[in-house]
């Protein structure tokens, strides 16, 4: 399964909580996450809203009047010594440190003398512990996000009045595809950027799969045009059956000696096949297309060992679908001895064989009969 938030609206840590209860996340288990902090009274009320005619959840934390600000320090051991799932005490934490890192570098001072200002509120730590374990709730899925919307604007903060995206949230978001939309407006808020950094492990398109679930988590605003909601779709990911990575790079500087050595070495790892073909490259330069196949999922590990073993400096990867046929490798006994066979069922249920080239090759060594001889003496022991 996995959890795709879309933040066409934008991304704030009420909307992210909200959307995942509203997706199927009991709010018992966020508001128990909460009540381990310690902190008198804090837990998230949550209520049905509607987003310019869409019906959503909105969440609003409750909690004592706070005095003063919290360090970071403060807040990682507070979140450490709740007795947290440690799935949602580490990302809960990691989350902080990423605010308290763009904080520093935002304000220019280390990370330990940040003292938080609207992120360390007891209202963001509800926020960013009460997603945690909403998402622990709902079964740890892996998390996918979209391009995130800024909005556009000036918003007010402690230190003044500043331009949509504000600082922080511009450091948390470095790399991350963003846009803007709508009306002027904060859309995403530091405390929402840094969930999405932390959880997310890719940001894109929607993936493919079956949509499972949906929730809406309403933002504090209404404001005319489209929904100020973050929608988070659950997708059940399709059977990787019929589906194959397939990885390419271009080598056009190693010599073919070191290059079949490595492929060999690659190959050795699980690769489901890997192959040359030949190119002529920029400046009539000879050179090789180097094509891998492997098993969805494995696209990082292969990827790696082609950067690690060959000369290239970049690789490129794909899914595509595939048919195969069914097949067997059965041992088969023939007066030379015995003969591993690949035995392939067409659709029509025609069958062919095909021996295994190296059990052929060792029995022709044993024999003394060339490979060729020797398989056309033994084809009819193989059907």
């Amino acid at each position: 399964m996995i959890l795709y938030f879309d933040p066409f609206m934008g991304m704030a840590g009420d909307m992210t909580v909200a959307a995942l209860v509203d997706a199927g996340a009991a709010p018992e288990a966020v508001n128990g996450a909460l009540g381990r902090l310690g902190l008198g009274g804090l837990a998230f009320r949550f209520q049905r809203v509607r987003r310019q005619g869409l019906a959503a959840t909105h969440g609003r934390v409750e909690h004592p009047p706070e005095r003063g600000h919290r360090s970071l320090c403060a807040i990682l051991a507070l979140i450490e010594g709740a007795g947290l799932p440690s799935a949602v005490a580490e990302r809960a934490c990691e989350t902080f440190r990423r605010l308290g890192e763009a904080e520093a570098k935002v304000h220019g001072v280390g990370a330990e003398k940040v003292h938080f200002h609207e992120v360390g509120a007891a209202d963001a730590i509800a926020d960013i512990v009460g997603a945690c374990a909403a998402w622990d709730a709902l079964g740890r899925p892996e998390v996918e996000c979209g391009p995130m919307n800024l909005g556009s604007g000036f918003t007010t903060m402690e230190h003044g009045t500043f331009p949509v995206p504000p600082p922080a949230v511009v450091e948390i978001l470095k790399g991350v595809p963003v846009f803007s939309a709508g009306a002027p407006l904060e859309r995403t808020t530091p405390t929402g950027a840094a969930l999405a950094v932390t959880l997310a492990r890719r940001f894109g398109s929607l993936p493919r799969g079956r949509i499972a679930g949906v929730g809406y988590g309403a933002g504090s605003h209404d404001p005319e045009g489209a929904p100020n909601v973050l929608r988070a779709l659950l997708v059940a990911e399709e059977p990787t059956d019929g589906a194959v990575a397939v990885i390419e790079t271009q080598v056009d500087d190693t010599s073919p000696e070191l290059l079949a050595g490595a492929l060999e070495a690659i190959r050795a790892q699980g690769a489901l096949d890997l192959f040359l073909t030949p190119v002529v490259a920029k400046k009539g330069r000879s050179a090789w297309i180097v094509t891998l196949l492997c098993g969805i999922g494995e696209e990082a590990r292969f990827s790696d060992l082609l950067l690690e073993h060959t000369t290239t400096t970049g690789v490129r990867f794909s899914r595509w679908e595939r048919r195969e046929l069914p097949r067997e490798v059965v041992s088969v006994a023939t007066p030379r001895g015995p003969l591993r066979v690949k035995r392939i069922t067409a659709p029509s249920g025609a069958r062919r064989s095909h021996v295994e080239w190296e059990d052929l090759c060792a029995l022709s060594e044993a024999t003394g009969v060339p490979a060729l001889l020797l398989l056309q003496e033994l084809e009819p022991f193989l059907k």
